[in-house]
């Protein structure tokens, strides 16, 4: 098998994710455990949602969680590199403008294939921390809080879909992002995706929905500064009754350092530290694994449990318990 390759004279006209709205069925539960347990910050209420900051995110807010019937996933917005990649980047899709998002100027909103909302934009309102968590070095957002699991910032977003190879040609050919690594069926299509925007092993992650279900979400993962700051996380959720579901272990795609626990909503959410490894080969070529590599298991650590494999946000019928 042919591994893929990446054009190096290809446009990076994203420069990174950006903030996340997450829906809730218990809005006041999920705040307590991002901030509480999770050490994010609340800057901004609304009726009917919370706006969070990671502590070291330069964007006035890094997660908006929505009061919902339903957990699961609202937009995913994505910085730009500048505001002519803003038009690049949307000439190829039925984009909505929109300038009501807080904190951010024009959104140009459009959806992936499998019904995932994006959003584009450039202008962006920069943190401002104030007496409570002004930081001693300039050159960082906020004070570390150490608070419940310290995360430092947004890491990856990883969605379900019904369609990965369909999503596979969208990142690559309309977002301009790279495919570092990939789980392969027996016939080499794609069923699972980890892409990359710029220098990070992976940004934007799609798994296989085995429901068929459009519009799903897997996870949503933050980032530690250290394995020990996770390993300690998972102490924080233990006396929380936060309910863990695996980990802490380490993936072998990727070499992701880990910890899986649900939210009070139902989302998945990932503790992880990814950002030890980059990608700085401008040729870098996709490494595929097969689903006989993949039967092996983590890296090393206990089994993948089972709920790994099927649980996603919403929950569908489809679904066990």
């Amino acid at each position: 098998m042919t591994p893929l390759s990446h054009d190096p004279d290809a446009r990076r006209d994203i420069a990174h994710v950006g903030p996340v709205e997450l829906f809730t069925p218990v809005l006041d539960a999920s705040r307590d455990f991002f901030v509480d347990v999770m050490g994010l910050r609340e800057v901004h209420r609304t009726d009917d949602s919370v706006y969070l900051h990671t502590w070291d995110d330069y964007q006035s807010w890094t997660v908006r969680l929505i009061r919902r019937d339903r957990a699961g996933v609202g937009r995913t917005y994505l910085r730009a590199a500048s505001p002519q990649a803003v038009d690049r980047l949307t000439a190829a899709v039925d984009a909505q403008v929109v300038t009501d998002v807080r904190g951010l100027g024009e959104v140009r909103l459009f959806t992936d294939p499998d019904g995932h909302e994006l959003g584009v934009y450039w202008d962006v309102e920069w943190y401002r921390a104030d007496d409570t968590d002004r930081p001693a070095l300039k050159n960082q957002a906020a004070r570390y809080p150490g608070r419940g699991a310290n995360l430092r910032r947004l890491d990856h977003v990883n969605y379900l879909t019904a369609d990965v190879p369909a999503t596979a040609a969208f990142l690559g050919d309309v977002l301009g992002a790279r495919c570092t690594e990939r789980i392969v069926k027996d016939d080499g299509s794609p069923q699972a995706i980890w892409y990359s925007l710029g220098n990070k092993t992976y940004d934007l992650v799609y798994t296989e929905d085995w429901t068929g279900s459009r519009g799903r979400l897997h996870h949503l993962a933050f980032a530690t500064d250290t394995r020990e700051e996770i390993l300690r996380a998972a102490d924080v959720c233990l006396d929380a009754g936060v309910h863990i579901e695996t980990g802490p272990h380490k993936h072998a795609i990727q070499q992701t350092f880990f910890l899986y626990v649900w939210e009070p909503g139902g989302n998945r959410i990932e503790i992880c530290n990814a950002g030890a490894r980059l990608i700085l080969a401008p040729d870098w070529r996709t490494i595929s694994w097969t689903r006989e590599e993949r039967a092996k298991g983590q890296a090393w650590g206990l089994k993948t449990i089972e709920t790994f494999h099927t649980h996603g946000t919403p929950v569908v019928d489809q679904e066990p318990t």
